[in-house]
């Protein structure tokens, strides 16, 4: 990418990158602390993950529940790679944070009794979800939020965190107005995931990596990419291709099943918890029986539910538009990617490794989640680590915050629907080495042009790269030191940049997971190896990536930081 020609500039004391439930309660909160806060969504104000959840916001119950309880079942969902301090703080501030969201204005369904109701969800041992609209919470969460009248630059991405000895000094951004600079002693990342490393996910087309790039180019680095969450039940379509209609956890919480087309049960006699089993396991289950049966999908029955379309009104437009009534018929459903567990390292306030620079929402990993996660702790811990992110930025104010100069940025990238069909044949539900690593090495020669057979990478390399004793230094292969690139020159319209830069994040997030990917040689939560399909205890660590000198993602073998290695900011 050539220098760009700027065009406009502001100044702000934190900039939030992201419009959903992370990012517009961290930029509320240091609004109401003071701050002069931009927020810049490239999308709409509802282009978000959180505008798509369905199932609820897992929060302790006032009877019959406990925060030991609610710790234990997320530590359990995590398959041993939850951080149980992160864990116990953010499920603790679980309460209070939804009691913010409800001043708001966020209305959440009630029972009869006219209490809040609760349904239970896959890893839970209660009935702790609270929901809004049936199964419209997420949509619930972003109105409210976006009600609260937040300026936000919507159409706006960011290209580039300019950084210097301080830290954060500014963003380089690209809108309707052309480039611009917002100067900022800090930004929040709140970006979501990266769905759209898959030929099909539960995500919105805007799922594409962007904060993992970001953070990585900006030094900071990121952890557990290996593990991706496949959703179970998502509605099948023949050839259906991007984002797909999700068939919430919720409707199995209040007793659909999971059935093959023989009326078999799909989960019997694998979890004592059968069909409310984690999602991991439930994905595991189904694209055992899919490949067992040689078919592509396999039914949810949720005939016996009275009043379903009350209480599911979403997912039963969903179906109708299939044709399909979930009062008669069997929803086909198969597994998509739907949730990265991994991502920025994070303490449980936000804070990076690189001073000014915060992540909350899907594209942190704070140590909740560990190897996959468990059903709607992810809205929680939006909640809950985007008002703290928000109220830490306050610690950078008066710090040098002037981007002096702009320099280019290589983009290395391939072609999406390549990538896309790489990672969904070869790093999905179930994987193995070999796949993985042909998946890699397809990955730099279509970064190489074909110009050259890149290096062959063993799973024994991959490996030394994670040992702790092999230290910082190793790095992913690459077929050359420099990548020919597409230039974007500064007169292209902001649509061409903007999928330029979201390519060479989906590019870079790609190479980097398949890394770890094929280094983690255990089956662990998320991450099934079908050629190593037991876990192993000295694998039982997170691994950390982050860019070397050259620019390549490489493994670093410092040991992750437990939760809160700083004092709090003044916010529970």
């Amino acid at each position: 990418m050539s220098t760009p020609s700027i065009g406009w500039e502001a100044d702000a004391d934190l900039v939030v990158i992201g419009g959903g439930v992370a990012g517009l309660t961290a930029a509320r909160t240091a609004s109401l602390r003071g701050l002069r806060v931009l927020t810049l969504s490239k999308g709409g104000p509802t282009d978000t993950s959180t505008q798509y959840a369905q199932g609820g916001i897992a929060v302790v119950a006032p009877e019959g529940d406990t925060v030991d309880s609610h710790v234990e079942d997320t530590v359990d969902a995590g398959a041993g790679l939850c951080d149980p301090q992160a864990v116990r703080s953010v499920v603790t501030a679980g309460a209070d944070a939804v009691a913010a969201l409800t001043d708001l204005g966020a209305v959440f369904d009630l029972g009869r009794d006219g209490r809040v109701s609760r349904t239970r969800e896959g890893g839970h041992s209660t009935r702790r979800i609270i929901h809004a609209g049936g199964d419209a919470t997420g949509a619930e969460v972003q109105r409210a939020l976006n009600a609260a009248g937040l300026p936000v630059l919507f159409g706006t991405a960011a290209l580039d965190i300019v950084t210097g000895p301080d830290g954060v000094r500014g963003v380089i951004v690209v809108s309707d107005k052309g480039f611009g600079i917002v100067h900022t002693p800090a930004v929040l990342l709140a970006t979501g995931g990266l769905g759209q490393l898959y030929s099909c996910s539960t995500n919105p087309p805007g799922a594409t990596a962007d904060g993992i790039a970001l953070a990585l180019r900006a030094g900071a680095s990121v952890a557990d990419l290996e593990f991706v969450q496949f959703h179970p039940t998502v509605l099948f379509s023949p050839d259906g291709l991007g984002r797909r209609p999700l068939i919430s956890e919720a409707v199995r919480g209040e007793g659909a099943i999971l059935v093959d087309a023989a009326g078999e049960s799909v989960t019997a006699g694998i979890d004592p918890r059968g069909d409310l089993a984690p999602r991991d396991i439930v994905s595991r289950a189904i694209a055992a029986r899919m490949r067992r049966l040689g078919t592509e999908h396999v039914y949810l029955d949720a005939r016996s539910i009275d009043g379903f379309s009350q209480r599911f009104p979403t997912i039963t437009t969903s179906c109708r538009a299939a044709g399909l009534d979930p009062r008669t018929d069997l929803i086909p459903v198969a597994p998509a990617a739907h949730f990265q567990c991994g991502g920025i390292v994070t303490d449980t306030h936000g804070r990076t490794s690189v001073p000014g620079l915060y992540a909350a929402g899907e594209v942190a990993r704070t140590g909740l989640h560990g190897a996959n996660r468990l059903a709607s702790n992810s809205l929680l811990e939006g909640l809950v680590v985007g008002e703290r992110a928000g109220a830490a930025a306050t610690e950078r104010l008066g710090a040098s915050a002037r981007v002096a100069e702009v320099t280019p940025a290589r983009l290395p990238r391939i072609d999406r629907t390549a990538l896309q069909q790489l990672m969904s044949a070869h790093a999905s539900v179930v994987r193995d080495g070999d796949g993985l690593r042909g998946a890699m090495l397809r990955v730099l020669a279509l970064m190489n042009d074909g110009d050259a057979e890149p290096e062959e990478m063993t799973e024994e390399a991959a490996a030394q790269q994670v040992s702790e004793s092999e230290g910082a230094g190793a790095q992913c292969p690459d077929p050359a030191d420099s990548v020919a690139v597409r230039a974007v020159s500064a007169g292209d319209r902001p649509a061409g940049v903007l999928r330029a830069v979201e390519d060479a994040a989906l590019t870079m997030t790609a190479r980097a997971l398949l890394v770890v990917a094929t280094a983690r040689a255990e089956s662990r939560g998320c991450h099934t190896r079908s050629d190593c399909p037991e876990p192993r205890e000295e694998l039982r660590r997170s691994v950390a990536i982050r860019l070397g000198s050259d620019g390549r993602p490489q493994v670093v073998s410092e040991p992750i930081a437990l939760a809160d290695p700083l004092p709090a900011v003044g916010v529970r």
